[in-house]
């Protein structure tokens, strides 16, 4: 199930809104791709990011993958719990997975990326 009220970027990131912040995970397929989930490289509190960019890591059983901020601005929180419990992000990837709280430089950014579903059928193409 993909969250209708989430916006999905191509490299499988997703951003819930909530005025001029944007949380940022990643989707229950990336996690399902990546398979257990034992570490994730967290983006620096205030850096300053821009859409794209490569902000961290997550490393699994299966491979490492490069984590990308689907939106530009500044960290103002990331979920340290994951240090200890990646599994968040198996577990919980919408929830407690969440990775990082970012204040967006333009919160038009977030309109340009896909919807549920429009994800979706990201998704199927990519099958």
């Amino acid at each position: 199930m993909i969250p209708e009220d989430l916006r999905y970027h191509k490299e499988h990131e997703w951003v819930r809104l909530d005025g001029r912040n944007a949380t940022l995970g990643i989707s229950d397929f990336a996690q399902d791709a990546l398979g257990d989930v034992v570490f994730v490289d967290l983006p620096k509190v205030d850096a300053d990011m821009t859409a794209n960019e490569e902000i961290g890591e997550v490393e699994s059983t299966k491979a490492t993958s490069s984590l990308y901020s689907p939106v530009s601005g500044k960290i103002l929180q990331v979920n340290d719990e994951l240090q200890d419990h990646p599994e968040y992000l198996n577990q919980d990837p919408y929830g407690k997975g969440w990775i990082a709280v970012i204040e967006l430089t333009d919160p038009a950014e977030v309109e340009a990326l896909m919807t549920a579903s429009q994800y979706e059928e990201f998704l199927s193409s990519q099958s």
